[in-house]
């Protein structure tokens, strides 16, 4: 089986992918809003709750899935408008200007279903976007990354995958679906042994297309890893691992194989799994495993100063690893990402993302936090409802 992650051009210098125009209307805390950026290091400073994460998160949404906040489409929606929203983005990539939009319309909620546009033609998905943008973020929610459930790490790697591969996430959506109706049989049709084996022939074909594509873009990013890393670096490298059966064997033995030999596991664990009322085995309990390179300690043993010193460089070259694979730069999204950090520390991050090429999205409440930025960046103050130049 061949992997499905896209390789685009063949540049081993890729442009780089920037937001050139955003537009909200009726997102979040804004009735309506528009940036135009024209440095490639963007800080949006403002109060807490003055909107800023809104932004971000406003251009997440030109990726598959929920976005950074993980919020339903409703959520989204401004509170005092009809539950409709919309973002628009002129773009830049490989292939040139395009403009993106995305949204619902208002009405009735269960009606609402996601909009997508490229150049105001209808696209079947944000899937559609990565040929014109890639978008990679970081944000507070996710320092605990270490020491959270293995199912936040599972989600943060899936995340990984879809930057480099935009049906990833269908995939991953495909095999939850999968899982659930063989659990059902299991409970209620539990001598259908047709339908299981129909059930558990799509599960194994899902499970090793999933695993496949988190191996191999944990093959390529641990790669880049060590061919770049510093030692000298605040931000140290990190060794990366998949705890995961299918993960294992689909690097070492041919994906039909591996399918054959998960098919067989899930019929052998058919009682097993009916008596737990849950799948007990599969790429669905993958965990994503991290050491602090320098020292060699497991990432959840370290400091949290270490911790968010690791994720901070482990984001940076996964957005390396997407211009690599891409051909263009990802825009990336740092929410608060310098609050907590010295300053040494802070201008070492600085003098890191000059040097990723990209055009990065940073938020702060403290203005003396991008203070050095000045005259290499472009410095919005947010406030309730409204963006402006500072």
């Amino acid at each position: 089986m061949s992997l499905p992650i896209p390789l685009i051009p063949d540049d081993p210098q890729p442009v780089q992918g920037r937001i050139l125009k955003v537009a909200l209307s009726r997102f979040r805390s804004y009735a309506a809003a528009a940036l135009t950026p024209g440095a490639p290091l963007v800080a949006l400073v403002g109060q807490n709750g003055a909107g800023k994460t809104n932004v971000l998160e406003a251009l997440s949404f030109l990726t598959p899935g929920r976005g950074l906040r993980r919020a339903t489409l409703s959520e989204a929606a401004f509170d005092q408008g009809d539950g409709g929203w919309a973002v628009s983005a002129t773009v830049e990539g490989a292939y040139g200007e395009s403009v993106l939009g995305t949204g619902i319309d208002g009405g009735e909620e269960e009606a609402r279903t996601r909009i997508c546009r490229i150049d105001r033609v209808a696209a079947g998905s944000a899937a559609a976007f990565a040929e014109h943008v890639r978008v990679v973020w970081l944000t507070p929610a996710m320092d605990g990354l270490f020491l959270g459930s293995a199912g936040e790490r599972r989600r943060f790697l899936d995340r990984l995958v879809l930057a480099v591969d935009a049906e990833h996430g269908a995939r991953v959506n495909a095999l939850e679906r999968s899982l659930r109706a063989r659990n059902r049989l299991l409970e209620e049709s539990f001598h259908e042994t047709a339908w299981l084996e129909a059930v558990e022939h799509e599960t194994a074909e899902l499970a090793v297309a999933v695993a496949a594509a988190r191996a191999e873009t944990v093959r390529r990013l641990a790669g880049l890893i060590e061919a770049t890393r510093d030692p000298a670096s605040l931000f140290p490298w990190a060794a990366l691992a998949l705890d995961g059966a299918l993960e294992a064997g689909v690097l070492e033995r041919p994906a039909l194989d591996v399918e054959d030999e998960y098919r067989a596991v899930l019929r052998d664990n058919r009682y097993r799994d009916r008596a737990a009322g849950r799948t007990t085995n599969g790429p669905h309990l993958t965990d994503l495993l991290a050491v602090h390179g320098p020292s060699g300690a497991p990432a959840e043993r370290c400091s949290t100063g270490q911790q968010k010193a690791l994720l901070i460089g482990l984001v940076l070259a996964h957005a390396r690893l997407v211009a690599e694979m891409a051909g263009f730069t990802p825009v990336v999204l740092l929410d608060e990402v310098a609050a907590h950090l010295d300053p040494e520390r802070r201008a070492a991050l600085y003098d890191a993302l000059d040097r990723l090429g990209a055009q990065v999205w940073m938020t702060g409440a403290d203005p003396q936090a991008f203070e050095s930025l000045r005259g290499r960046a472009d410095i919005w103050t947010v406030s309730p409802g409204e963006i402006r130049r500072a």
